[in-house]
């Protein structure tokens, strides 16, 4: 008797695989920042549920190979929710995507990012590689490196601009959960940044509060109209009172 083999059912899932590393990370921006970014992006691509981006978890390449677990990932074309539920890690021959984009946070402790990171996200074929130093006084605290003929070729300017993305990312100084410093922000095709959340929440309370102004004004504009009107002994339709 025959049995249909199918290798895909020999696979390991998400609920069998780790979901991250289990190593803490040694600084809060390593977390910070991708959250910003994963904040906007909700915002911005509201309507779309094609993509989703993971922070700090593991990336499933190979069932006999240990995950990469990069501070955070993009990945487009797959489903933002599964079954209504949340991810456990990204298994790739599940999901049928590579990761379009890699984000790396370096620490004081560096793990790699400018070495052996880079040579595994080429090896996986992740299209954009970025890295954002905060530490560094000399050289460009953000580099983004796209794969090009199987290495990985530094864009120049900033914000940079991701094609396949539609989107550019760069740094600029901003408040984020009461946090006022330099931070990651993705921008538009003329080069505008995108609001953060709570950008557009006091943006939206300034536009009330002065939708608000405005008619008050009227009003009070009105109030005195009648009052001068009343005391000029004139009826609002234009005929002396006798």
């Amino acid at each position: 008797m025959l049995v249909n083999y199918n290798p895909k059912q020999c696979l390991p899932s998400a609920e069998d695989l780790p979901d991250s590393d289990d190593k803490a990370v040694d600084n809060e921006l390593q977390n910070l920042v991708p959250s910003l970014l994963k904040a906007i992006l909700a915002l911005i691509w509201s309507e779309r549920m094609d993509w989703f981006l993971g922070i700090d978890m593991g990336i499933y390449y190979a069932p006999d190979e240990a995950a990469i677990v990069p501070d955070a990932f993009l990945s487009l074309g797959v489903p933002r929710i599964i079954d209504s539920d949340l991810r456990l890690s990204y298994v790739i021959w599940e999901e049928q995507k590579i990761p379009i984009m890699v984000l790396e946070v370096v620490s004081q402790t560096r793990r790699g990012e400018y070495t052996q990171k880079k040579k595994d996200y080429i090896k996986l074929g992740v299209r954009y590689y970025i890295i954002y130093n905060p530490f560094r006084k000399r050289k460009p605290r953000l580099e983004v490196y796209k794969l090009e003929a199987g290495d990985y070729q530094l864009l120049e300017g900033e914000p940079v601009w991701l094609s396949e993305l539609n989107l550019g990312i760069g740094r600029e100084e901003g408040t984020y959960q009461g946090i006022t410093r330099e931070w990651l922000y993705w921008y538009d095709d003329q080069g505008e940044r995108y609001l953060n959340p709570e950008e557009r929440l006091l943006t939206a309370q300034e536009q009330l509060q002065q939708e608000r102004q405005a008619k008050a004004n009227a009003i009070e504009r009105a109030n005195r109209l009648e009052q001068l009107l009343r005391e000029a002994n004139i009826n609002p339709e234009g005929n002396s009172q006798v």
